[in-house]
């Protein structure tokens, strides 16, 4: 019976999450909206996008993308075009990975206007918000609340194509954590769905080395015996998800496939990309054609340098608590890698905080500073659209400034606090079945160090 009352309640608690979300996501649809519909141009441009998409904050890149990748033309991606010397891209080309450009060529299939766009797009995306939320209601319990109801969802759940990256990275994590299969079966297949990730939106990617270790250690009940085996095909099914999807890509339109990737490479850290990069150390080169260029080149260097350098830091943090306490923390180490990326790329937009959320709520970290990031994303999700609103208009902007640097730093400071938190935090767990699964404590005897080099 108690078993019984159990099951009972995550039931209900996870149909409640659902039905909170599907509420969220329609106040996120309406929050974009507000920005689509008639009179309409010629090429299917609502007209009250150009006047209100800042000003009224229901800014989009879905509608905004409707021009200008031949999406309104229904162009199937990447097959032709290419990018120019400048950095433009031609010919039905988009600046995100394949399965991403797959979704937005089929939310546009039946839209003839940036409106309609915005409305299939979003009922294309909406079930994979819905599929997170019951994931993590099943991983977390009520924690995953703050994906379901948090302003994250409302501000960005239509912004751009995150929600199936976000997905496939929480999938991931759910098919670890059911233990109906062996631990080297799950890792494939949890490494098959980072692989797909990493064709959405690249960083479920990074994810993989951290599974790996976990694979590799015997993941939540060691038994002192290393799996070779199964953190190399854990790797190599990620690789080959990767290769099999970009193939038929790659041979059909190489230019128009590399142009994507080009396109992140050639992205410069300007006053659109929120990153710590322009606001911290930009004011310190000249204001002129030449210091421009050289604080670009300094970027170009010390953004992928540092971020390769937090992953590495992450892994071995991470590899110190598994010796510790005897389990790899694969998810925290992951939640570490993702904040070293956020905190160092050139390019920090604002609906990455959609990647950020499922780890709050799977780890456990204290809520007040989960609450801290909340209100700085707030500044910089609402904030840099009225500056940008205000520098057309020249009214108002020194405020509003503030306000988009107080959010670029108030994330850049829970980042780096987030960074280390995680890699120590223990993992909320609602038990996804009735099966015991083994938890870490600082009681627990450490399983010794094998002998030799390390």
């Amino acid at each position: 019976m108690p078993n019984e009352r159990r099951v009972t309640r995550r039931a209900a608690l996870a149909t409640a999450v659902l039905l909170l979300c599907a509420l969220t996501l329609i106040l996120g649809y309406l929050n974009k909206a507000r920005c689509a519909g008639a009179p309409f141009h010629p090429d299917g441009r609502s007209a009250v996008f150009d006047m209100a998409k800042d000003a009224d904050v229901c800014y989009s890149d879905i509608q905004f993308l409707w021009l200008g990748r031949d999406i309104d033309n229904h162009v199937f991606p990447y097959i032709d075009g290419t990018i120019t010397p400048d950095g433009a891209l031609i010919g039905g080309v988009v600046e995100y990975p394949v399965l991403s450009g797959v979704l937005m060529w089929l939310g546009a299939l039946p839209a003839h206007s940036d409106a309609e766009f915005l409305r299939w797009s979003a009922l294309l995306l909406a079930p994979f918000a819905l599929l997170t939320a019951w994931m993590l209601a099943r991983l977390a319990g009520g924690a995953a609340l703050l994906w379901a109801i948090g302003t994250p969802l409302v501000l960005y759940a239509f912004h751009n194509w995150e929600l199936p990256v976000v997905c496939a990275a929480v999938a991931a994590v759910y098919v670890v954590a059911v233990p109906r299969w062996s631990l080297r079966t799950r890792g494939v297949a949890a490494a098959v769905l980072l692989g797909l990730g990493f064709c959405l939106k690249l960083y479920p990617g990074i994810f993989v080395l951290p599974l790996m270790a976990y694979v590799l250690t015997g993941g939540a009940e060691p038994d002192g015996k290393r799996d070779v085996r199964g953190a190399l095909l854990t790797g190599a099914a990620a690789a080959g998800t990767v290769i099999l999807v970009n193939l038929p890509f790659a041979l059909a339109g190489f230019e128009g496939w590399r142009a994507s990737f080009a396109f992140q490479q050639l992205r410069r850290a300007d006053i659109t990309t929120n990153s710590l990069w322009y606001w911290g150390l930009r004011p310190l080169y000249p204001a002129s054609e030449a210091g421009e260029e050289n604080f670009q080149h300094t970027v170009s260097i010390a953004s992928p340098l540092l971020i390769l350098v937090s992953f590495a830091l992450a892994l071995w943090l991470g590899w110190r608590r598994g010796r510790s306490t005897g389990v790899y923390p694969w998810i925290g180490v992951s939640g570490a890698m993702l904040c070293g990326f956020l905190l160092f790329h050139k390019v920090h937009s604002p609906q990455y905080t959609l990647w950020l959320i499922p780890f709050l709520v799977l780890l456990v970290v204290p809520w007040w500073l989960v609450g801290a990031y909340l209100v700085a994303d707030v500044a910089i999700g609402v904030g840099v659209f009225r500056y940008f609103y205000a520098l057309g208009t020249g009214e108002g902007v020194e405020p509003l400034e503030n306000v988009v640097q107080f959010g670029v730093w108030g994330r850049a400071v829970l980042l780096a606090v987030f960074f280390v938190l995680f890699v120590r935090a223990a993992q909320r767990d609602d038990r996804v079945t009735s099966a015991p699964r083994a938890t870490a404590s600082p009681s627990r005897t450490p399983r010794p160090a094998p002998a030799g080099p390390r």
